[in-house]
């Protein structure tokens, strides 16, 4: 199983990376490589098409529903729909496409349609095979299963626990457990538990005005959710652009004792 971070600017696109989106590939026993992604926020789509072509995706899972995590998924169905080769060279006529499922809250599919603006009567499900999380049922796409867990964020949330096989081994079983947004919880720390990789948004800082509870992260409760969860590695991630990494890791390694970085766009992560 690898990671690849496509973007991972908090809240917003910054001048560096777009916003959350993670892509998590992994080798079944017959070659075929499964390519599932951990959101797709704002600006994404566009160095998305850098690691693959984006009609070869087989799931979108979304934590939740705020645009810097699902926006471009509206550019995503326009690529989808109206990329010319979808057209027969001869006859000009669209085949029937196969649909990407799409793995979200409570409510995904009517937010979609408002984010893109359809009209009545239109559905972007020719498109996208819109289903919703159920806490805790895993969801299996090729040789990764994808766990949803619900955290603590202002609106609907989950942190996604993906397991597959170990680049090295595929015999082995590791863990990435991506926090999506959330504040300190019993949630994320069930999701993190033994997990190979933690990749923590720390969107918050410690002391700023901002960093009130039941919305982010901030460094230091990012370190401590890593080791009340005995994570063996921690990658912070979803940092706005005028937050500083060094501040975050600092934060982060004062309560984790363990292995720290912050990610940045186009970093591959092996596990």
């Amino acid at each position: 199983m690898r990671l690849t971070v496509v973007g991972c600017s908090g809240s917003f696109p910054g001048p560096d990376a777009a916003a959350s989106c993670y892509l998590v590939q992994a080798d079944d026993v017959a070659g075929r490589t499964w390519s599932v992604l951990l959101d797709l926020g704002s600006g994404a789509l566009g160095p998305l098409q850098r690691h693959l072509d984006p009609s070869d995706l087989d799931a979108v899972a979304l934590s939740h529903l705020h645009p810097d995590h699902m926006a471009d998924l509206c550019g995503l169905y326009v690529y989808r729909k109206y990329h010319p080769d979808r057209h027969h060279p001869v006859s000009g006529v669209r085949p029937e496409p196969s649909r990407l499922a799409v793995h979200g809250p409570v409510g995904t599919e009517r937010r979609l349609e408002q984010a893109y603006g359809t009209e009545p009567g239109e559905s972007l499900q020719d498109q996208l095979d819109v289903r919703e999380w159920v806490p805790g049922t895993p969801v299996d796409v090729g040789p990764l299963r994808l766990t949803p867990v619900a955290v603590r964020h202002p609106v609907p949330a989950f942190g996604v626990r993906v397991s597959g096989p170990a680049e090295d081994d595929p015999a082995r079983t590791v863990v990435l457990a991506y926090t999506g947004d959330t504040d300190a919880c019993e949630g994320v720390v069930a999701l993190a538990a033994d997990a190979d990789v933690l990749l923590s948004e720390a969107a918050f800082v410690e002391g700023r005005d901002d960093a009130v509870t039941g919305i982010h992260l901030t460094g230091r409760r990012a370190g401590q959710v890593a080791t009340d969860a005995r994570a063996r590695r921690l990658l912070l991630t979803h940092l706005p652009s005028w937050n500083e990494k060094d501040v975050a890791l600092a934060e982060a390694r004062g309560t984790y004792a363990g292995p720290v970085e912050a990610v940045h766009a186009g970093l591959v992560v092996r596990l």
